[in-house]
């Protein structure tokens, strides 16, 4: 089983790439590696780490997908990118099972729907992150900025993908809710409404409608959303934690009665900090194409690289992409 790495993806490529990979490979003796990018730079980072070489491939790829590049257009011209490249060979290799890059958004999403293809009777493939709960939990939310604009059936099919991907996770029965501006069922737009009706019939564990102010309290598991409400409720989490974490650090040092009750807090602080810290969750899933697809933040270090391989051998363990076509087909 190899997880493919995108080592020039992102804005500590290639050291963070290559040293989230390594920790990877040491903490799992059944897993191998495939670094896309510069043979002679990856090299040179691999010099003073320890590693088994017979688990670790090296695929040369020169050039890198800058984020300011026009997605489609770049995936078609640069075939010579790690990006490009790391797909090429993720499709072409049957014993290859994932993809990890923490390069460019539109990039990673554009080259799986045009180089690995959707599952067939899925319509639209949806970004699909963890966050985590207030109960020490996590939810899926998806889409989360995939898909701007979407039709009804798209979001069961997010339904689908999210609650396959929960299973695969550990989760039996995962609780699944519809992103809304009210718990009531004739509340939202016309397509809203429709999805709703949709998912009630659909034979998941539908609880009906949340709030985006409920979607980290840790009732549900999977959070169904269009990619435009779902990108701006994702926005807004991560935006309210950073400013809370930004006033809890600049009152804990405001005095020295401040930081002496700080001293008294570290711990649990310490805690909060971890448990809300999105770099130990790893990368978001792209579900919906035919393999295994996740995008971590551009920011990401290793410890975020070693998480989203963990994450995709996990995934892959569980044959969540089988599962999830079977159960498509099924529908169908």
């Amino acid at each position: 089983m190899k997880i493919v790495v995108d080592a020039f993806g992102g804005d500590y490529a290639p050291q963070e790439i290559v040293a989230g990979a390594v920790k990877a490979l040491q903490a799992n003796e059944k897993l191998n590696i495939v670094l896309v990018g510069d043979k002679d730079k990856i090299t040179e980072m691999l010099e003073n780490l320890v590693f088994v070489s017979d688990r670790l491939e090296i695929v040369h790829a020169p050039d890198v997908i800058g984020m300011d590049e026009v997605p489609t257009v770049a995936i078609r011209t640069k075939k010579t990118s790690s990006i490009v490249v790391a797909y090429d060979y993720l499709k072409n290799n049957d014993d290859a099972v994932a993809l990890v890059s923490a390069g460019s958004t539109g990039a990673t999403l554009t080259g799986a729907v045009l180089k690995l293809g959707r599952i067939e009777g899925i319509s639209r493939p949806a970004l699909a992150p963890i966050l985590p709960t207030v109960n020490d939990g996590q939810v899926m939310l998806l889409d989360a900025g995939a898909n701007a604009d979407c039709k009804a059936e798209n979001l069961l099919h997010f339904a689908i993908l999210g609650n396959e991907y929960m299973k695969a996770m550990g989760v039996k029965k995962p609780r699944i809710a519809l992103l809304n501006i009210g718990t009531e069922e004739e509340k939202g737009s016309e397509m809203i409404k429709e999805a709703f009706s949709l998912l009630s019939t659909s034979g998941l564990n539908f609880i009906g409608n949340i709030e985006a102010r409920d979607v980290i309290r840790g009732n549900v598991d999977v959070v169904v959303a269009d990619g435009f409400s779902g990108n701006i409720c994702l926005k807004t989490i991560e935006g309210v934690a950073e400013i809370l974490f930004g006033e809890i650090k600049d009152m804990a040092t405001s005095s020295l009665k401040a930081k002496i009750g700080a001293l008294f807090l570290k711990k649990g602080l310490k805690k909060l900090k971890y448990k809300y810290d999105y770099k130990r969750v790893g990368g978001a899933p792209l579900l919906g194409v035919n393999k295994i697809v996740l995008k971590c933040h551009g920011n990401s270090k290793a410890a975020s690289i070693e998480s989203a391989i963990n994450q995709a051998y996990a995934l892959a363990k569980g044959k969540m992409i089988e599962k999830v076509k079977s159960v498509v087909k099924k529908a169908e």
